[in-house]
């Protein structure tokens, strides 16, 4: 089909430029389903484990291109959620969406193939770039406004990532991306860089403000790609980095709090998304062969049962005009084909025997418990159950069963609807034959997700939650959905630091005018006088110059050059 050794994101980047030099919506609906589909034929038949290309830049010795079971199987699966995406957004015409979202996948193909810092950062910054273009996209003042906040934190990231490499490579004299460890400023930079893509404690309201602002499209492919690839770069840089099984913890945990008391129920997915996040990360901080083959098998997972989530939540706003849970409710009779995949991603998402979510995240617990942390193996505990609460039940029972909104709609288009059964077909399909998805793993360990003590260790944990969250309901103690605004710590940057910069100004406004003005025009004025005595009309460099003595100068300046030129 192609070269073996042709990285994945080329196809992607060259039909981007296509859908740009095209005004046929058809070519651009057709192109953006047949490369996922050759790109991932060719990723499955052609590209092995071990293959790597080099490239010099200057005197940078890079790796644009380096496969192993670890992104291949990030490969898989980006080609897997680029098709889905492409195929759940058929119906939209909007050219911009669609190239944006055909760079975006191909930048997070070009990211976890990359095998240097260099090239991980030239698509780390192409991931941002490409992105914001889909929360734009719903062309509103506040997605403009929630773009550049998001498109700044993702700049950061960048900016980051690039002077930990610079720092790494003076310390190391190499780029390759590897192990990198918490051993000096520059892996510490890093480590900061994936931890906002990933959503980590204080640094996650990027994913919480952008996500929900997007388009209903553009959501399914921001939920796929950009922390992914977090995950995938943690577990390549930072494996057995004990610190981050606390920080994924404190991530399984606290968004539970947020999404229960959410209304907007695309925000409570992305609280529920850090929430399944956390459960990567701290398989990476375990670093174990079993808990980072968890860590990335419910990375592989989560794109699937998330995307779904995101599509039928998509899909009611596309039907509806709505997303809030106290604006929706009992679309069951008028969306049923929505109303059953949006519970199979829940079912998913709270991990049912035979559902996908199951036998991935029963192998991070495992883990926990092998490497004696039954502490944090109980907050797991409480946060797989919060989310079954917030997720699992909350999103289709506001959406679908409660209270009688008047809203009489249907199903949304053919190829939506297609797009949300063939996630729902693999959630099953990997939750009833994981070792399919086993088969794939960086690690064979042998795991068997389906023994006794797991099954009932789960479903007694499923049944309680489910009886807390009746029991809460029927006496009124639940949350309500309200009309209101939830701030998380962007309260800080939002809220409190604008507010309190007025406030100083009005304080301190006219003196602080005054001696503003005054070193200011002091200044000013020392400038003016300097380049008067040497521009001005009396200045030296205005004056008359012969024409031998120009002569001379150019040929000083010719014998210089050539001096350092044969040196």
């Amino acid at each position: 089909m192609w070269a073996a050794d042709l990285p994945p994101f080329i196809p992607f980047f060259a039909a981007a430029l296509i859908m740009a030099l095209t005004r046929s919506h058809a070519l651009r609906a057709a192109i953006g389903i047949a490369v996922p589909v050759l790109g991932g034929l060719h990723l499955w038949f052609d590209v092995d484990p071990g293959l790597t290309t080099y490239r010099t830049l200057f005197e940078f010795q890079l790796m644009p291109f380096r496969t192993d079971q670890l992104s291949l199987l990030f490969g898989y699966l980006f080609h897997i959620a680029a098709f889905i995406g492409m195929l759940y957004a058929l119906h939209i015409r909007d050219r911009v969406q669609q190239i944006a979202a055909m760079l975006y996948a191909g930048s997070a193909l070009g990211a976890v193939f990359a095998g240097d810092l260099l090239t991980l950062f030239l698509f780390w910054e192409g991931l941002a770039l490409t992105s914001v273009f889909l929360v734009w996209a719903r062309r509103s003042k506040t997605s403009f406004a929630t773009g550049q906040r998001y498109l700044i934190f993702q700049v950061l990231s960048g900016v980051l990532l690039l002077a930990g490499a610079l720092l790494i490579y003076r310390d190391s004299g190499s780029l390759e991306f590897t192990k990198i460890g918490l051993d000096g400023p520059g892996s510490w930079l890093i480590l900061l860089a994936f931890g906002i893509k990933a959503g980590f404690p204080g640094l996650h309201t990027w994913l919480t403000d952008a996500y929900p602002e997007s388009t209903p499209t553009g959501t399914v492919f921001l939920a796929s790609f950009t922390t992914k690839v977090s995950v995938y770069a943690l577990a390549r840089g930072f494996p057995g980095t004990e610190m981050l099984i606390y920080v994924g913890a404190t991530m399984a945990c606290f968004p539970i709090f947020f999404a229960v008391i959410e209304n907007d129920l695309r925000r409570v997915l992305a609280y529920s998304m850090i929430n399944q996040i956390g459960f990567m990360v701290c398989g990476i901080g375990i670093g174990t062969e079993l808990a980072l083959n968890g860590a990335v098998a419910h990375a592989f997972n989560d794109v699937i049962f998330k995307g779904l989530l995101f599509m039928s939540m998509g899909s009611v706003l596309h039907m509806t005009g709505k997303i809030n849970g106290s604006d929706l409710g009992h679309l069951y009779k008028t969306m049923p084909k929505t109303t059953w995949l949006c519970i199979v991603g829940a079912a998913s998402i709270s991990a049912f025997p035979l559902f996908s979510g199951f036998v991935s995240k029963s192998m991070v617990m495992a883990a926990l418990l092998e490497t004696h942390h039954e502490i944090v193996w109980l907050a797991m505990l409480f946060a797989a159950a919060g989310v079954f609460h917030h997720a699992g039940i909350k999103i289709p029972y506001f959406a679908f069963f409660a209270h009688d909104s008047g809203i009489r709609t249907q199903d949304p288009p053919w190829n939506m609807v297609l797009a949300m059964t063939i996630s729902a077909v693999l959630c099953i399909f990997i939750g009833s034959y994981p070792a399919v998805l086993y088969s794939l793993l960086p690690y064979d360990t042998g795991y068997s997700p389906y023994d006794a003590t797991h099954v009932l260790t789960q479903t007694q944990l499923l049944f309680f939650s489910a009886a807390a969250f009746v029991w809460l309901q029927l006496r009124g103690l639940y949350p309500p959905e309200l009309r209101s605004i939830n701030l998380d710590v962007e309260w800080f940057y939002r809220k409190l630091i604008p507010s309190t910069i007025h406030s100083v100004g009005r304080v301190i406004g006219k003196p602080a005018v005054f001696a503003w003005r005054y070193v200011v025009s002091g200044l000013l004025d020392k400038i003016g006088d300097t380049l008067s005595r040497h521009h001005g009309m009396e200045g030296t460099l205005a004056r008359t110059w012969p024409i031998g003595s120009m002569v001379l100068w150019v040929a000083i300046l010719l014998v210089a050059y050539l001096l350092l030129g044969y040196l």
